[in-house]
């Protein structure tokens, strides 16, 4: 698919510091453009997942400028924030999936705890649970799904907004490897039908099956970058 030339994301020189020893990042610059899949890869501690939470305002940087459509986000106010993760499709670390309700009902809940009415969450929940592949278990319980299928679910969780950014923290970490292939199979079919992905991972099986451009983070620095050259 093409790529747009403007970036979509904006690191310039962003620090990100938790006390006079410790730091989260140490003044990395990167650019992610509209449409582009994009793994950060590290160990733990790295900084990868502080890269995503930056996005989300999870965290702040400390200097440096983060921007996101072409918007600085250390100008965002705390009350703007849930309006900012609305453009955003966010897969955390963990299913985070309510035990208590159906997979349709988990999805339907999202979509009403960002206002959408009964009509509208009747309308999209079907289309959004076949555009992960689960809607033959539409019915089950997150206790009855298979890792994958939890993490899928957790995926279509993301998407209720339509979101043309999707962020995903080691979204195959608690996986087999048979599902991990499955999630970045989806993930790459999100990205080709024009959402721009940006995936946390120290899996290194799926990302050199996805070959697409990878990002390796040490130490707070981007090592390398292949959208760059090395650095």
């Amino acid at each position: 698919m093409s790529v747009s030339l403007s970036p979509l994301i904006k690191f310039s020189k962003v620090e990100v510091k938790f006390s006079d020893l410790v730091y989260g990042l140490r003044g990395i610059t990167l650019d992610i453009a509209e449409g582009e899949f994009v793994f950060l890869c590290g160990p733990t501690g790295s900084g990868k997942s502080t890269i995503l939470k930056l996005l989300y305002r999870e965290a702040e940087h400390t200097q440096g400028v983060v921007t996101f459509k072409g918007k600085d986000l250390g100008e965002v106010g705390v009350m703007e924030i849930p309006k900012l993760r609305r453009q955003m499709g966010i897969v955390p670390q963990d299913f985070a999936l309510l035990p208590q309700k159906r997979v349709w009902e988990n999805i339907a809940y999202a979509m009403r705890a960002v206002g959408a009415t009964s009509r509208q969450v009747r309308a999209a929940v079907p289309g959004i649970l076949e555009q992960v592949n689960i809607a033959h278990r539409a019915d089950a319980y997150p206790h009855q799904l298979s890792g994958g299928e939890q993490q899928r679910v957790a995926i279509g969780r993301a998407l209720i907004n339509n979101p043309k950014l999707l962020l995903a923290d080691e979204p195959t970490a608690n996986l087999d490897p048979e599902y991990s292939l499955e999630i970045v199979d989806l993930l790459v079919k999100l990205n080709a039908a024009g959402a721009t992905v940006v995936v946390a991972s120290h899996d290194m099986g799926i990302v050199d099956k996805a070959q697409k451009r990878v990002v390796r983070v040490a130490g707070g620095l981007i090592e390398s970058d292949p959208g760059v050259g090395n650095v």
